[in-house]
């Protein structure tokens, strides 16, 4: 079968923003760089990809200029084991950048993600519908996620 790596198009930021997201997620890595050449479009010498490796998935960084910017209809979904992971990802990735609704943020590159706990779609598709509706309450209230504040929603009843 075929990989699948997401390729994330830059304007001229795809290497520091390769080497930050190395930086947030361990088992991190730059595994290659390529350059324009002189047949262009950009100047030679100019970073054209960044092959990347966060924490066992690739990606590709392609500085293909200002024509294409990052918007919600695409994101990356950081599942966390507990508050501590989503307080550690959601304060580094969301430096410089925006908080969303929701779990949601836009790094300082424009790049979305969704900072999330484990077992979340379990609590949104309780079988107790009343549960359900009282975290999705909740939830539309956040920015970041609060694990217990969403636990003791869900349990208001």
């Amino acid at each position: 079968m075929p990989k699948i790596t997401p390729t994330l198009w830059f304007d001229t930021q795809g290497l520091e923003a390769a080497e930050f997201y190395c930086s947030v997620f361990p088992n991190s890595k730059i595994r290659a760089v390529t350059h324009y050449n002189e047949a262009g479009p950009r100047p030679a010498g100019t970073v054209l990809t960044v092959e990347f490796t966060l924490d066992g998935q690739d990606y590709t960084a392609l500085n293909g200029g200002p024509e294409f910017t990052f918007s919600e209809a695409v994101s990356l979904s950081v599942t966390c084991a507990d508050q501590k992971e989503i307080d550690y990802y959601w304060t580094r990735l969301a430096k410089g950048g925006e908080e969303g609704p929701c779990g949601w943020l836009k790094d300082r590159y424009g790049l979305s993600w969704q900072v999330v706990p484990e077992g979340m779609a379990e609590v949104l598709n309780d079988p107790d519908q009343s549960r359900a509706s009282r975290a999705m309450k909740a939830l539309m209230g956040m920015k970041k996620l609060d694990i217990a504040a969403l636990k003791a929603a869900a349990d208001q009843g």
